[in-house]
């Protein structure tokens, strides 16, 4: 009996442990579950439990945007990871513009850990209308799509580069964007989103498109950062297209620990180029683009990037 007793607690003894090393769980937040960017988060998911042999564990939650993702720092503990562009993370710890009033402590725990991609200002015109230019866009008819990012930014670059009241706003979801440039019911549409975005593969794969350039000042203007999207990225595209971008990234909070925070950094960068292989969108992120986050990295990720020699900026 006492041999008995001896072996059943060695076992769960044994079993204990065994899954406290085997898993460590973690919360991923990411954004609404038709978007691009929930995608990439269940393609996140995947690789780094099988590049772990299910060491970690990413569990996807559907967001309602980027805003709510900051906001839930100030009820959630343990390793909750989430995407957001990095100025939201700067105007909550600040407390300005939507995060006014509403500030919470927290929220200067708040850590980075890696850049995914960015949302990307893509300006698509058919080959058949000849535009090659903003300023050709006058007197077009553009789908801009109604209340994302692309469809605001879009209207405030018609506004800002001179073309308010000069071009047609077609009144089309942006889902059928493809289809009504190819029956001629609009000339061009903006979509953003993670290069190469699928909508403009279609388009420029079926019928031919020009994906305008934006020219420095434009991009200056903009107050936005600059994103080269390169040649051969589309069907029929010779040149690099410079454009416009909101860049993305994963952060966590200060109750993560330095060593979960390495392990999960390190397995995103090692397992980038599979990511690549199914997803063309994960070859524009570079560890270049850690020179867009503007907040705290977190000491975990940092060890990381020492250790493959990333430029970090001073603030870190």
């Amino acid at each position: 009996m006492k041999m008995k007793n001896i072996i059943l607690i060695s076992f769960l003894s044994f079993f204990g442990v065994s899954q406290s090393i085997a898993e460590t769980r973690i919360t991923y937040k990411s954004a609404k579950s038709t978007s691009s960017y929930y995608q990439m988060a269940v393609q996140i998911a995947d690789t780094i439990k099988k590049s772990t042999n299910g060491d970690m564990i990413l569990t996807i939650e559907e967001s309602q945007g980027s805003v709510q993702n900051v906001k839930e720092v100030a009820g959630r503990k343990g390793n909750y990871v989430f995407t957001t562009p990095p100025v939201l993370v700067k105007l909550a710890i600040a407390e300005k513009a939507m995060f006014k009033g509403k500030g919470n402590p927290k929220y200067k725990n708040i850590r980075a850990l890696f850049p995914i991609p960015s949302l990307t200002m893509h300006f698509v015109m058919s080959k058949k209308s000849g535009v090659t230019s903003f300023k050709d866009m006058e007197g077009k008819t553009i789908l801009l799509g109604k209340g994302s990012f692309g469809a605001k930014e879009g209207a405030k670059y018609i506004k800002k580069f001179g073309l308010e009241g000069k071009v047609k706003l077609a009144q089309v979801e942006l889902s059928n964007a493809v289809p009504a440039l190819k029956n001629g019911q609009i000339d061009g549409f903006v979509t953003a989103g993670s290069y190469p975005a699928p909508n403009v593969i279609e388009a420029a794969a079926s019928m031919g498109v020009n994906v305008i350039s934006l020219n420095n000042d434009q991009i200056k203007s903009s107050k936005r950062t600059k994103l080269v999207i390169p040649a051969g990225t589309y069907a029929g595209q010779k040149s690099d297209i410079s454009t416009t971008s909101l860049p993305v990234v994963a952060y966590t909070t200060t109750d993560m620990s330095d060593e979960i925070a390495y392990n999960l950094t390190k397995a995103y960068w090692d397992n980038k180029g599979k990511l690549g292989e199914a997803a063309k969108w994960w070859n524009g992120v570079t560890p270049k683009m850690l020179s867009n986050i503007s907040t705290k990295i977190h000491p975990g990720a940092i060890k990381l990037y020492k250790e493959i020699g990333a430029k970090l900026a001073d603030h870190h």
